[in-house]
């Protein structure tokens, strides 16, 4: 199997992980992928209700199935936002009994064409962090990036 291009890291009995990524974009582009809704829909794959790209800004993702049936809603605050460098977020699924979790945001320019992007995402126990590693979650987040790279280019 080809190894993913976008590494989760996590350690046994911590409530955290890390997600690490680097992209043959800059790192401005990048940053634009994950603060304006309309990129943000095309590689996420999600309807983006609200964001506004600023402290203390909210956001709104959902998703809805073909009859229109929304089967993921996700909201949060955004805190700490820096342009092209960082932002941390408070990350809501709704419906789903799992507790709002913190993500932190660090954007780094490796060089004009190439960035990287660490993302670290606190949960509020070990349990939950278990049990969403069970999903396919590293498959998930790593087909979401390459999608972003091939849309951003």
């Amino acid at each position: 199997m080809m190894e993913l291009k976008t590494k989760v890291i996590a350690a046994n009995g911590k409530q955290e992980l890390t997600i690490e990524r680097e992209f043959d974009l800059p790192v401005d582009l990048v940053f634009k992928a994950h603060t304006e809704p309309e990129l943000i829909e095309q590689w996420m794959g999600n309807k983006v209700l609200k964001f506004e790209a600023k402290n203390h800004g909210g956001w709104i993702f959902e998703t809805k199935n073909p009859d229109g049936i929304v089967v993921f809603r996700a909201n949060g605050v955004l805190h700490d936002f820096v342009l092209n460098e960082r932002f941390t977020r408070t990350f809501e699924m709704e419906n789903t009994g799992f507790a709002t979790q913190l993500e932190f945001f660090e954007f780094q320019k490796l060089s004009e064409k190439k960035s990287k992007l660490t993302m670290h995402i606190i949960y509020k126990s070990v349990e939950q962090r278990d049990q969403i590693l069970k999903m396919p979650f590293a498959q998930g987040i790593n087909s979401a990036h390459n999608r972003l790279e091939e849309i951003v280019r």
